[in-house]
């Protein structure tokens, strides 16, 4: 899976995802978590991002998280449990979420991250768990509400 133009350090980086259980791909533009029936990504933007982020921290459910750089603030939430979700998984994307799963492939963050590189929010070895999707989805469903009542834009 690793191609022979990846770094040492990418290779090192690689090895220490898959013991997550991970699938983890080398390719020209970093390492990527490539999702399955096991693991998957919801994507969230801007206020929304960080509503949901106050709500599973609040409510304890934090699982792994991937910070993207760019002008508005951007996260992955990894979690599990997507093979009954179909209804949830339709809800997040009519929240404005986007959904990778079924082979779909996630950035994942370098040990030595420049300045436009992915970076952990929360790493996979401090999270105390990987959520359920469905748990992700009610977060959403929380920030949005009370981004209603307060009047700001998600």
């Amino acid at each position: 899976m690793l191609s022979t133009s990846v770094t040492a350090a990418t290779e090192v980086a690689a090895v220490d995802y898959a013991r997550f259980g991970w699938t983890v791909a080398a390719t020209a533009d970093g390492l990527r978590l490539i999702t399955d029936d096991q693991v998957a990504g919801i994507e969230l933007t801007g206020a929304l991002a960080a509503g949901v982020r106050r709500f599973l921290r609040a409510n304890n459910l934090s699982g792994p998280v991937i910070e993207v750089p760019g002008p508005l603030r951007r996260e992955i939430h990894l979690v599990t449990g997507i093979g009954r979700a179909g209804m949830a998984v339709a809800a997040l994307r009519a929240a404005g979420a986007v959904v990778h799963m079924d082979g779909a492939g996630i950035p994942l963050p370098q040990d030595a991250p420049g300045g436009g590189d992915p970076a952990w929010g929360i790493a996979p070895g401090e999270a105390r768990w990987m959520p359920p999707l469905v748990a992700v989805g009610a977060a959403v469903r929380a920030a949005a509400r009370r981004a209603r009542l307060l009047g700001v834009a998600c």
